[in-house]
């Protein structure tokens, strides 16, 4: 069997892809360790044999795809929480990855490691290779041919033996602290519902309109003194049915339709009226509902204020599903392909109306490979440009930092003239998966055998030190984030999420994505600060 899987790695690929996934679903005391395990059961093959391997450019596909694909999703609300937060981030991040390094300067001056041993364990338990590749580059170009050799391998022993616990501790911090601070994952979506792109509990209710003081005034003005964040749709005044719009001034006795969650429309309620069980909500007699997919690419990345509805249809998009989240419309909102839009609109319209979207869930799933192909080549071309600061010190983004950075650029862009750079939202999720299952699948099985090639009394501790920094890295983020800059312990999940195996970790714990948007908003300034890091901590210690 061994020989098979020797010859054969897309063969070993998928045995240890779906193994791995199978020990992932299994839970203990309702805890698993998901999509991780592939990480693990890959380790576990590669030591079995040293023959069997998977060739690297497996790794550095699924790294790209899933980076790029991380950056798309991800770039909107990237840009928006610097925007909102910039220098506090910036500064907590800076810090807390300073951090880090001093925790391995300590451990070098404790347990008389070498220089480049230390220097690759910090690289190691961050779970950073631009970091190893940026020292191994000064090594090659600053020392002799003989040395340098000897100080790599030191370095890629030490970066080899402690890259596994940067990903279990990270996970063992992430479970550690969730316990002390006893989290409460839904009370953080709920309270993170208006940051980010996350499911709503939307419900709809029939208001009337029994307060005079909210009448005889325009909504659009109402609106903007009370902002609300809710969606109007139809009306009942004088047994007449019509819809609302922003200029409509209501009327006692009016009859309206609404949608938003419990707690706004509890507070609409307290200034318009009270709830009716009026029979308008399952009125179709002059406006029907219909919910239409996205999949025309002339209408994605566009607001909907810029379609224009208004002038050429008698129409209210009252909410937007993606994926699985549930959204409040509004002119600002932006539509992407594969959103399902819920209309209230007179029957004519209605199939004008699927014919200006496209209403194709099969067009709405497809992955436009111009621009995808576009957008990770761009990444990988922008991850090749060595940027130098001075003779001895320069790095790469590479093959993670590239995609990533291209993508959260084109994510936020959204378009660019008629090419769309997002993705339809499953199409994004399944790239995300399998760019995962890649770079899982071949990290594993080729850190397997030298994971037990470097087992000694030396490499357990190094084995030890690497649970320290990367263990303590973690619960540091964690605790100040959470208690002193007053972070969401969802967003921090992210931030300490070195590794995607420990990001897909921490999504399984909170059920969201509030850990993608800590993972983007980290990732860039972190990649680029541990090369520094890197280069630095063997240069003070050497």
């Amino acid at each position: 069997m061994i020989q098979i899987l020797a010859e054969y790695p897309l063969l070993l690929l998928f045995v240890v892809a779906s193994l791995g996934y199978l020990i992932g679903n299994i839970s203990i005391k309702g805890n698993s360790l998901g999509v991780a395990a592939i990480l693990f059961t890959g380790l576990f093959f590669g030591a079995i044999d040293a023959r069997l391997q998977i060739p690297e450019i497996v790794l550095l596909l699924g790294l790209s795809i899933y980076v790029y694909s991380i950056g798309l999703s991800s770039g909107p609300a990237f840009f928006e929480s610097y925007r909102k937060n910039g220098v506090r981030d910036f500064l907590f991040i800076i810090s807390m990855l300073v951090f880090s390094g001093l925790i391995a300067s300590s451990l070098w001056y404790l347990f008389g490691f070498s220089a480049a041993t230390i220097t690759g364990v910090y690289a190691g338990s961050t779970t950073n290779t631009a970091a190893l590749a940026g020292v191994i580059d000064y090594m090659g170009n600053t020392f002799p041919k003989e040395q340098a050799a000897v100080l790599t391998q030191e370095l890629v022993v030490g970066y080899s033996f402690s890259y596994p616990m940067g990903v279990l501790g990270g996970i063992v911090g992430i479970v550690l602290m969730e316990k002390i601070f006893r989290i409460d994952y839904e009370k953080e979506k709920i309270a993170l519902q208006n940051d980010y792109p996350l499911e709503q509990e939307l419900i709809r209710i029939s208001i009337k309109i029994t307060i005079e003081k909210s009448t005889q005034v325009k909504l659009r003005d109402l609106l903007k003194e009370h902002q609300w964040k809710v969606s109007f749709g139809r009306m009942i005044r004088d047994e007449k049915m019509d819809l609302v719009n922003r200029d409509t001034q209501f009327q006692l006795g009016d009859i309206i339709t609404v949608v938003g969650n419990k707690e706004e429309l509890k507070r609409l309620k307290q200034l318009l009226g009270e709830e009716t069980n009026s029979l308008v909500v399952y009125d179709r007699s002059n406006f029907d509902t219909s919910r239409i997919f996205v999949s025309n690419p002339s209408v994605a990345g566009r607001s909907i204020a810029s379609l224009n509805l208004d002038e050429n249809y008698y129409a209210i998009i009252t909410r937007i599903r993606r994926g699985d989240v549930d959204m409040l419309a509004n002119g600002d909102t932006i539509l992407e392909l594969g959103d399902r839009i819920r209309f209230v609109a007179r029957r004519e319209d209605i199939k004008k109306l699927s014919k200006l979207f496209g209403d194709s869930y099969q067009a709405s799933s497809k992955v436009n490979l111009f621009s995808f192909g576009l957008g990770i080549g761009l990444g990988l071309m922008l991850g090749t440009i060595e940027l130098n600061f001075g003779a001895n010190f320069s790095f790469k983004l590479g093959y993670a930092g590239g995609p990533l950075v291209v993508g959260l650029i084109l994510g936020a862009l959204r378009r660019t003239g008629p090419i769309v750079w997002s993705l339809p939202y499953a199409a994004n999720v399944t790239l995300e998966q399998i760019g995962l299952i890649l770079l899982l699948t071949s990290i594993g099985v080729r850190s397997g055998n030298s994971f037990i090639d470097s087992f000694s009394m030396e490499g357990i501790w190094v084995f030890g030190a690497s649970a320290v920094i990367s263990m303590l890295t973690a619960t540091s983020i964690l605790f100040v984030g959470y208690k002193i800059i007053k972070l969401p312990f969802s967003l921090l999940m992210g931030m300490v999420s070195n590794q995607p195996a420990i990001l897909d970790f921490a999504a399984a714990r909170t059920n969201n994505r509030i850990p993608v948007f800590g993972y983007a908003m980290m990732f860039p300034l972190a990649l680029i600060m541990k090369i520094v890091i890197a280069q630095v901590l063997f240069l003070m210690l050497y």
